[in-house]
């Protein structure tokens, strides 16, 4: 059946149909790299996984397209509108399939092998949604070339003539790829700003996948152009719609067959969640089923446990009452005091109950809200600053005695922020005799890292102690730094009174044991710059072997962004 040229209004539906596959495809992406996270971290190797299984993704579906288009038996423009409008479907039940598995397999995978566990999870969420959403790019141009040639009674006219099939296919594919390219511009933004802070990752694939489904039953419904089987893309259209919109509805009760789930020995339950551009928050709330006076609260983010607190907002996690105690001892008359990173907002107020006036500066909204509502955090008591801490540092002069660098993000804290020029930055906040308090982990099996991050700050900060609490048989352990500028005073006693006792002993032995920069850590380590960061893998080996302790230890419900 021949078919005349396309109107407007068909060529403007065929288009709106290839710009939202096409935001759909950079959705997918972006969201899939959230979900990651948890499992597989942040490193080189993850991302590499990630770009390279799209990549193949997109590369088979153009393949793929233009295979159909050109199978020896030349496809009629009913067929190719056929494929053309079943494709966002298909790739919609793919997504379903995807968040069926993906809850219950990633943990396991990540388990097995983090790189090739990363590989075959970009799979399992990328690979057919990808393909099939990119086969409609060469699907529509064929689309459009076939429709000039029937107008033009089948064979075409001059190549000469300015609307000959050959200038047809040029333009109509360069608009056709403008039209997807755009779309994923807008599919980045809309994610960005509107999906991740406001809905779970997990609804907001599935929110992907019902999007596509509809293009789909919405084609049915009212074809832009003839198709070969009208009854089998209703079909198509229908069973994707009520598929990704019936697990989105349900989502909640699928995934709350994964709680209650056993960490140190205690069951814990889910109790609030919220998005947000840097991970998926949760606040945990053990033992599952006690009374509210008697639980614990954890505040869990990428993998990380950003603090534990009891019902009455009293922290139980040993680093923060280790910066309130190296503050209290080598700055114990500091009137201001600069925190960088809020978390549950713990350090900030305990700071300020000590009659400091404290600034809080933190890069993620969510945590504001968080500490506020779950964890006592009190912004009449201290002032709060959304912002990066490398932006808010380049803005300060001199004006605090104390900097508390708490900054981590995924597996370890971000490599722009223990550069020299970050360290200069800080420098330059601090009063001539000001310090700088940092939280940070040690890899013992990998001392090159942390030699490179102290050589750096020793740079800029050449008066460093390092503390080190006993954790025996650990290989990851936390270690506390003070550094400055003007040689440090010896140390006074701090007063820890709400330290829980289990924290008191280790914390006095720490602060008792100060440990000088040595020669050969100095001799061991690079100075790391803006400009030059050498130490890209070995930072990414730190990380991905912190990982794996967390996938040894975190149960998957916690994971699961």
């Amino acid at each position: 059946m021949a078919c005349g040229p396309l109107r407007i209004q068909t060529m403007f539906l065929l288009h709106a149909i290839i710009f939202s596959t096409g935001g759909a495809i950079l959705a997918l992406e972006l969201l899939a790299s959230r979900i990651m996270t948890p499992y597989f971290g942040v490193s080189i190797y993850i991302w590499t996984g990630i770009l390279s299984i799209t990549l193949i993704a997109l590369a088979a579906g153009y393949w793929y397209g233009g295979q159909v288009t050109h199978a020896r038996r030349k496809p009629s423009i009913e067929r190719l509108a056929q494929w053309y409008l079943e494709q966002p479907a298909l790739a919609g039940l793919a997504i379903v399939a995807a968040c069926l598995v993906y809850p219950y397999a990633f943990h396991a995978l990540a388990n097995f092998d983090l790189v090739i566990g990363a590989f075959v999870a970009c799979v399992v969420l990328l690979f057919l949604p990808l393909l099939t959403t990119s086969a409609m790019n060469p699907l529509l141009v064929a689309i459009m070339t076939q429709s000039s040639i029937d107008a033009a009674g089948g064979t075409g006219s001059k190549a000469t003539a300015p609307d000959s099939p050959l200038e047809q296919l040029d333009a109509g594919s360069g608009r056709v790829f403008f039209v997807s390219t755009v779309g994923s511009v807008a599919g980045v933004i809309v994610t960005a700003f509107v999906l991740m802070p406001h809905v779970s990752n997990y609804n907001a694939v599935l929110a992907v996948a019902l999007v596509l489904s509809l293009l789909s039953l919405a084609g049915a419904l009212r074809p832009p152009v003839p198709v070969a089987s009208r009854r089998r893309l209703l079909a198509v259209g229908v069973a994707a719609t009520l598929a990704s919109g019936g697990l989105l509805a349900f989502s909640d009760r699928y995934l709350d067959r994964l709680w209650p789930a056993r960490y140190g020995d205690v069951e814990w339950q889910k109790t609030a969640e919220y998005g947000s551009l840097f991970g998926t928050v949760k606040i945990l709330a053990g033992p599952a089923g006690a009374r509210q006076d008697d639980q614990l609260r954890i505040y869990f983010q990428d993998g990380l446990v950003q603090n534990t607190l009891d019902a009455q907002n009293r922290s139980q996690s040993f680093f923060t009452y280790a910066l309130e105690g190296l503050v209290q001892s080598f700055k114990p008359q500091a009137t201001r005091a600069l925190v960088l990173g809020l978390g549950a907002g713990v350090v900030p107020m305990s700071l300020a109950r000590h009659g400091i006036d404290v600034t809080a500066v933190e890069i993620d909204p969510v945590s504001f809200e968080v500490a506020r509502r779950h964890f006592g955090f009190d912004p009449a008591r201290v002032r709060t600053v959304e912002a990066d801490a490398r932006t808010y540092l380049r803005g300060c002069n001199g004006e605090y005695d104390t900097v508390v660098v708490d900054l981590f993000h995924g597996d370890g804290v971000p490599e722009y922020l223990i550069t020299r020029d970050f360290f200069h930055d800080l420098r330059g906040c601090l009063k001539p005799d000001g310090i700088a308090v940092f939280n940070t982990f040690v890899d013992l099996d990998r001392p090159t890292v942390y030699a490179n991050f102290l050589v750096t700050l020793h740079a800029e900060l050449p008066e460093i102690v390092v503390y080190r609490p006993d954790a025996a048989g650990s290989r990851h352990v936390n270690s506390f730094v003070v550094a400055s500028a003007a040689t440090l005073v010896p140390p006074s006693a701090a007063r820890l009174r709400e330290a829980p006792p289990r924290h008191a002993a280790t914390l006095r032995t720490m602060l008792d044991r100060p440990n000088k920069l040595d020669s050969d850590t100095l001799r061991r380590g690079a100075v790391i710059t803006d400009a030059r960061n050498s130490i890209s893998l070995d930072i990414a080996d730190a990380q991905m072997a912190y990982r794996r302790l967390v996938i040894e230890t975190v149960p998957r419900a916690f994971l699961l962004n």
